[in-house]
């Protein structure tokens, strides 16, 4: 389950950073309605991502939260790293979006361990 788990991480960031390279001005436009879509999408993404991770990784339901942990955590240290060079990995995108994408990529992650969470604990 490790190193599946941790490659499954791996696979989501990417797919995350070519998803942002590509359709990146489609995920900042102006306006209060964009903004909260990206969100409420962001968190229905990672709710369902972390309720399916058993399924995904083969595991039992009660090994969810740590097979979504090994999941996150190369996705949340890659993102980090992204984040923290905004300008750099997307010139196209204005700087100043560096927050709202690391606090949709927290979100995203969020909601998958919470998902997880419950996964694992439901009777």
């Amino acid at each position: 389950m490790t190193w599946r788990a941790i490659g499954l991480g791996f696979s989501i960031a990417a797919a995350i950073f070519a998803l942002f390279l590509l359709a990146g001005p489609w995920f900042f436009l102006e306006g209060r309605r964009p903004f909260q879509i990206n969100f409420v999408a962001g968190a229905a993404f990672g709710l369902a991502f972390g309720l399916s991770i058993p399924r995904i990784l083969n595991v039992p339901a009660q090994k969810a939260v740590s097979a979504m942990a090994l999941t996150a955590v190369p996705g949340m240290l890659i993102m980090a790293a992204v984040g923290s060079h905004f300008a750099v990995f997307f010139p196209s995108l204005a700087p100043s979006l560096d927050k709202v994408f690391g606090s949709l990529m927290l979100w995203f992650y969020g909601f998958g361990l919470a998902g997880a969470l419950w996964r694992a604990h439901r009777p």
